[in-house]
């Protein structure tokens, strides 16, 4: 199962420290800790956690209040509740609202590890079918092109991706995936990667005879032609019909590129030439 992000919504900093303790020893990732309410809803929209943990008493809103503020936002919102009371009433109160579970302090490991796979298992079920399906085959195109292309051996891996937001130093080539699944894949290293790059594939001497456009445009034929080739390695394998669009390249120091509502992976090749990575997301995940 990969790593999926859990908010943590408690004015106790005892209990935050118990279940950050539990999380860190498990396949469950702590994103970020909430006090009170506001704090809560706040982090929620910046973070867009996979689950969240909810206190029933926090400094400017019961548990059931905050979770109908974070259900307005996202009525997708999983949400268990761990409290020092659990009885009849307040688990129908929360029921109302729309939290999930309910745990009582102090919290069984065990228990805990329970539910959120339980909550979770949907969206565990389908990153790891993202993966299978379209993201591997990425990872063998990534690794195949950069040998045809330039030459290099590499090591490749990928994760899932963590945050709402891709930030690169460098470049950064976008490229639109339609078709079933719907989503962009975007190839990007740094500055000093990229003229190394272009260099070989150019065939150039020294990048001293490379202009920083001749370096920007090689590296955009070449992430085309390595996107291209994994959406038709998918379409043969999967007989589907993924198609991309035509690149869209930015260059420069502290680029972000917003991730929201995607399922998303990192793919890393690690060359003698330095990085050189792809991030895949998938529309809403689908």
């Amino acid at each position: 199962m990969e790593r999926l992000k859990v908010l943590i919504v408690d004015d106790s900093r005892v209990s935050c420290s118990i279940l950050q303790n539990i999380l860190s020893k498990t396949n469950f990732g702590t994103c970020e800790v909430a006090c009170s309410c506001a704090e809560a809803i706040d982090k929620y929209q910046s973070f867009k956690p996979d689950i969240v943990t909810m206190d029933m008493n926090l400094p400017d809103a019961d548990g059931i209040e905050c979770t109908r503020r974070i259900k307005d936002i996202d009525p997708s919102a999983r949400i268990l509740m761990i409290s020092a009371m659990k009885d009849a009433s307040l688990i129908a109160q929360g029921r109302s609202a729309g939290i999930s579970s309910f745990l009582q302090k102090p919290v069984n490991p065990n228990e805990l590890i329970d539910a959120l796979m339980f909550l979770c298992q949907d969206i565990s079920d389908k990153i790891g079918e993202l993966k299978d399906l379209y993201v591997d085959a990425f990872v063998k195109v990534l690794q195949k092109s950069l040998f045809s292309l330039v030459g290099v051996h590499s090591e490749v891996s990928s994760h899932l991706a963590v945050g709402n937001y891709l930030d690169v130093d460098g470049i950064a080539v976008i490229i639109g995936l339609t078709g079933m699944p719907m989503g962009r894949a975007i190839v990007y290293m740094d500055h000093d990667t990229m003229r190394k790059f272009a260099c070989v594939l150019l065939g150039k001497e020294s990048d001293a005879e490379l202009t920083e456009e001749e370096a920007s445009d090689a590296v955009e034929e070449a992430a085309n032609i390595i996107v291209g080739r994994g959406a038709s390695t998918i379409n043969d394998l999967h007989d589907s019909e993924m198609r991309i669009s035509p690149p869209g390249t930015i260059a420069g120091s502290n680029i972000r590129i917003a991730n929201f509502k995607m399922a998303s992976f990192v793919i890393t090749a690690e060359t003698r030439l330095g990085n050189i990575c792809m991030n895949i997301g998938f529309a809403e995940g689908e």
